[in-house]
């Protein structure tokens, strides 16, 4: 099946193929509805339903204080940040006090690992929000989950680290804006790019006029997964009749019936991510627009297709358009069918910015060689690392500094990712004023 994004293509043929295609018995247009996952929804989902929390103070941590987190979320990105904790857990002064899962398999290995009691491995996130031993939470959980917890989060006094897409709707991205505003807590968004020193190097050069106006940036995120991308195992101890707390699972999303293929492999339904479009393009946007300079979009157009043979209903084949006010545009190509990407470039109207080997390579264009001469500008300081970016965190809860990937950078990106992902969903350009913050 294709959608294309752009108006009124192939509408019949489209038509048919949505009608044919099965998700666990559903058509992917009766899964969608069932799921209430619609391109308006997007626009202006909802916020999950919580506490209402009198805004608590954020703890003073000073330089040698140490950080205590706890750990919402410890499936496999939460696993991985709380395996780096014990890596690093006196050079940064850092500690797990506590982790949160709905399943008791997961929640109780986590606690184990870092040698907590039982008493500090929570089934509902909001006991670890009223945990007065957590000082920031790292949310690790599906992406529909994010908002509804980091605003909670904020509320307690809790610093953040949640991981990309930031959230799943435009009115959370306001509703997260406004909390991190009102708390003043330290909000980091977990897209390591952004604390890899390359594309500040590469923003200095633009900033400084070397390649003139930006033209064009790209990137890309592809891989080729013979069984299907985000097909994980699915393991059968999870029972949500004994040690699964389904409902609260899927929290804010539409209520369905217990599907492990759901649990374990979220990623592929757009009741609780957007593929391609949420999980990897952060990657590439994010430091994007570092380099060229952070900007809402004003115009975003997304093609897609599912190529694959099982029973997903987000893109596995899809390119990202982005225009933005000044005239620059941005190209992004995922697939996870076919690992071959696009270089990341950035194109200027006098040169071009080019990425390897431990260096920023400025490459003249063939009118403008006399006035620029070719340089390779070299990268001082960190490379891409999940671990840089814990710490740059960290670093930013002691010092009350912006972080590598703040909660501005991260409202312009999550725009572009629910624009691109209701461009699909509707098959049409998506117009976008960034004065107002409104689709138009």
């Amino acid at each position: 099946m294709v959608r294309t994004g752009l108006k009124n293509e192939g509408s019949a043929e489209r038509a048919s193929a949505m009608s044919e295609e099965k998700n666990g018995g559903l058509s992917r247009r009766e899964f969608m509805k069932a799921a209430g996952v619609t391109a308006a929804g997007l626009m202006v989902g909802t916020v999950a339903k919580s506490p209402v929390y009198a805004v608590a103070p954020a703890r003073v941590i000073g330089a040698n204080d140490r950080i205590n987190i706890g750990y919402v979320g410890v499936g496999g990105m939460g696993s991985g940040h709380l395996g780096h904790v014990r890596e690093y857990a006196a050079e940064q002064n850092v500690a797990a006090v506590a982790v949160c899962d709905v399943w008791d398999k997961r929640r109780l290995a986590a606690a184990a690992a870092v040698e907590l009691p039982e008493s500090k491995a929570y089934k509902d996130y909001r006991k670890l929000l009223e945990d007065k031993d957590v000082d920031a939470v790292m949310i690790a959980t599906p992406e529909h989950w994010h908002a509804r917890i980091a605003i909670d989060a904020m509320e307690q006094g809790k610093h953040v680290y949640i991981e990309k897409p930031m959230c799943r709707t435009l009115q959370e991205v306001e509703q997260l804006l406004a909390t991190q505003k009102k708390t003043g807590c330290v909000v980091q968004v977990g897209s390591q790019g952004c604390s890899d020193a390359k594309w500040r190097t590469a923003g200095e050069q633009i900033r400084a006029g070397k390649i003139g106006r930006v033209v064009l940036s790209q990137g890309s995120y592809c891989r080729n997964n013979p069984n299907g991308e985000w097909n994980y195992p699915i393991d059968p101890e999870a029972d949500p009749t004994k040690n699964l707390d389904w409902n609260m699972w899927l929290g804010p999303a539409k209520k369905v019936p217990w599907n492990p293929r759901h649990y374990f492999q979220w990623r592929k339904y757009t009741n609780y991510s957007a593929g391609i479009l949420s999980d990897l393009f952060p990657h590439r946007l994010h430091p994007l627009m570092i380099a060229c300079g952070e900007q809402y979009p004003a115009q975003v157009t997304c093609i897609g297709s599912i190529l694959g043979n099982d029973d997903r209903d987000v893109a596995d084949n899809t390119q990202v358009l982005v225009k933005f006010a000044d005239g620059s545009h941005m190209l992004l190509v995922g697939s996870t069918v076919n690992e071959q990407g696009v270089p990341d470039m950035i194109r200027g109207t006098k040169a071009t910015i080019y990425f390897g080997g431990g260096k920023v390579e400025i490459r003249p264009e063939r009118p403008f060689s006399d006035e620029i001469d070719p340089e390779d500008v070299p990268v001082i300081g960190p490379g891409e690392s999940v671990q840089e970016h814990e710490k740059n965190w960290f670093h930013c809860i002691r010092t009350g500094e912006r972080p590598n990937c703040h909660i501005e950078l991260a409202a312009k990106v999550q725009t572009i990712v629910t624009l691109a992902e209701k461009s699909w969903l509707e098959n049409k350009t998506m117009n976008f004023d960034p004065a107002t913050r409104k689709i138009v």
